[in-house]
């Protein structure tokens, strides 16, 4: 089967689903239909904002069909996707199917996962390979089944994680290493030359499975008696979204929130409590944590915009030793 003759419905919705979707339109894939979330207010003036993805379409040259369905078992919307005949459908940082939608096409379903499956399962695997502190991550294509993540494995792509680098960082690059991969795993199934393996396949007995779910406001907050390598794998971890956050407190003030979006560590002796700033609070704010010092350079008030920590100090006064994070 020629691979610019396969029907492919396409399933996506967030930036990350944007990059495969056009690497298959740039190759030529005859992509029939995509599906998108529905449109829904969002900001302070409730202004309609669509999906990255159908975002992209509009901007695009390509006049496909777009189906927006609130509800994935609803029969409209299954009659509408059957009527696309598809052979094939791809999915990418979308909800979880129902049986009777991915089963709709003969060559099946597979998903993009960030994933190298079955490590990270889950919502949010890109923030939480970082903030676990791996050095290996990768992207998983695999055909999708009842359960969540958890379906035949089709291709991997690996690539190491850099000892600074963000859960931005890395979703960029993951995305693009996607996008390669979403592509590739339609050539070898037009070519008949993939064979999807059971996950168990893939699992190291001496090593446990880690999950990814979903990261909620408390997951963010920075517990300052971790050590310090703990500690900036949370921030890298959530930069930067949702940004790991904390309190500052100063003497004469209210504790204030806000986020840590870069910072440094350094291991060296001190006697100061954990969360104690012992920076010179003019051009440079230092954490003490147990095992040494967090040297922060981007961080955002409560309410206000995101600074480098020189211009942050500059209109935010700070006093070492009577000021700290909390």
């Amino acid at each position: 089967m020629k691979i610019d003759s396969i029907r492919i419905v396409y399933m996506g919705s967030p930036g990350f689903a944007v990059a495969p979707l056009q690497k298959l339109l740039e190759a030529g894939c005859k992509v029939v239909g995509v599906i998108t979330a529905p449109d829904k207010p969002a900001g302070r003036g409730k202004k309609i904002r669509h999906s990255a993805v159908k975002e992209f379409l509009i901007q695009s040259k390509y006049d496909i069909p777009l189906l927006q369905p609130e509800n994935l078992k609803d029969p409209e919307f299954v009659t509408d996707l059957q009527g696309l005949n598809p052979d094939l459908q791809v999915v990418v940082a979308f909800r979880m199917l129902p049986r009777v939608v991915w089963s709709i096409p003969s060559l099946g379903t597979f998903n993009l996962h960030a994933s190298l499956l079955p490590q990270y399962r889950g919502a949010a695997p890109i923030n939480h390979a970082i903030i676990n502190g791996e050095q290996e991550s990768g992207v998983t294509t695999f055909l999708i089944d009842e359960q969540i993540d958890t379906g035949n494995i089709l291709l991997q792509d690996r690539m190491a994680i850099g000892e600074q680098e963000t859960a931005g960082e890395l979703h960029d690059r993951l995305m693009e290493s996607g996008a390669s991969l979403v592509l590739e795993t339609i050539r070898q199934i037009s070519a008949g030359s993939v064979k999807a393996k059971p996950q168990d396949r893939y699992m190291d007995p001496e090593l446990p499975l880690k999950k990814a779910p979903k990261i909620f406001k408390e997951d963010c907050r920075i517990n300052w008696d971790l050590p310090g390598k703990n500690i900036m794998n949370l921030i890298r971890g959530l930069s930067p979204y949702p940004g790991a956050f904390t309190q500052i407190s100063r003497k004469e003030d209210e504790a204030i929130l806000c986020k840590i979006f870069s910072a440094s560590f350094e291991a060296i002796p001190h006697e100061d409590p954990p969360g104690t700033i012992i920076g010179d609070g003019k051009r440079r704010l230092e954490v003490a944590v147990k095992d040494g010092v967090i040297d922060i350079q981007s961080i955002q008030l409560e309410g206000k915009r995101k600074m480098d920590i020189r211009n942050f100090l500059a209109g935010f006064s700070l006093m070492p030793g009577q000021s700290r994070f909390s």
